[in-house]
């Protein structure tokens, strides 16, 4: 029980808006977050850049809350998560949390966000009203991808150094079972239908499939070799699935490609090349566009996906890490 309570200023943010946002909604506006640049660029839907928001420092990974109003930003240097608003674009709230916060999933009734401290070797559960920290989880080194199963029993997540998925019953706030996976894991995503969680694991070039029902490992890992490329080039890192779970996009990091496959038979159907370490994918709505944000290009890349091709490139600012579309 860390968290300080709220203080005088932001209750006065509250009140002056956090608390009833404005109402914004499905606006096509593109949000990449710059992990040096310090801030949120927002694109609208014909790509062209409409504002820069400054944000703490580091942003990184990012969610919309359920109605879209308010869009949350994990600040690794400056121990927060910052809050925009979608409508009014700019940040108008901020929630401590420990050191480094990288990645993190709300509750699904939105009451609590768990967020991964990466320096502190922590899984935060803050409650969002009070701020205050109300699970203190200890993980292995570097965690980082966080997934909260629908029925909020369930929280997964990785720890980069330890090669491990930690299995947390979110009721007790214990770690009831540590999954050996490949090296270096990465992020989540979980398929439509609840069973099977893939895991990315950056160094050892895999896509590892736990079934969620038993907690173990399914099958062989999954590895890619696009052109031009070696296995060992290959560095996966972000992913998104389809609504109908038919297909999942995997950023390749510095193999500079995305890979698409067919989730039922793991078949890769498509290396689509992309910029330099491609880092993070998202769908937009109609699933007939994928955008990537490339770390090292500065740039993101819009995919068409009827063609699985590549249409245009643009340059952000400094090392994109994430990318969410509010359509």
């Amino acid at each position: 029980m860390k968290r300080l309570a709220l203080s005088a200023a932001v209750a006065l943010i509250l009140a002056a808006g956090v608390g009833t946002p404005a109402l914004a909604k499905d606006t096509g506006q593109i949000f990449v977050s710059t992990e040096k640049g310090n801030e949120v660029v927002v694109l609208d839907k014909d790509y062209n850049v409409i504002k820069r928001i400054k944000t703490s420092r580091r942003p990184r990974d990012m969610h919309f809350n359920a109605d879209r109003t308010l869009l949350y930003v994990a600040c690794g240097d400056d121990d927060a998560i910052d809050v925009i608003d979608v409508e009014k674009l700019e940040v108008v709230d901020s929630i401590p949390t420990g050191p480094s916060p990288e990645v993190f999933a709300f509750s699904p009734d939105e009451k609590l966000i768990y967020v991964s401290n990466e320096e502190d070797s922590r899984l935060e559960a803050i409650d969002v009203e009070s701020r205050i920290s109300v699970q203190d989880v200890p993980t292995g080194a570097e965690p980082e991808g966080v997934l909260v199963t629908p029925d909020g029993k369930t929280a997964f997540v990785t720890s980069e150094v330890a090669d491990m998925v930690h299995v947390v019953d979110t009721a007790t706030g214990a770690v009831t079972k540590n999954i050996l996976v490949g090296t270096r894991p990465r992020r989540f995503i979980l398929t439509p239908d609840g069973s099977e969680l893939w895991v990315s694991c950056e160094l050892s070039s895999e896509i590892y499939i736990i079934d969620t029902k038993t907690l173990e490992i399914k099958g062989d890992s999954l590895i890619f070799v696009p052109p031009g490329f070696r296995e060992e080039d290959v560095t996966p890192v972000g992913m998104a699935i389809t609504q109908d779970g038919s297909k999942v996009y995997v950023s390749l990091g510095r193999a500079n490609h995305v890979a698409v496959v067919d989730a039922k038979t793991h078949d890769v159907l498509q290396y689509i090349l992309v910029g330099k370490r491609a880092w993070s994918v998202d769908l937009s709505r109609d699933e007939m566009t994928a955008i990537v944000a490339n770390g090292l290009s500065d740039d993101i890349t819009i995919v068409d996906t009827a063609s699985m091709k590549p249409v245009k490139s643009l340059p952000i600012g400094r090392v994109p890490h994430t990318v969410v579309i509010d359509d």
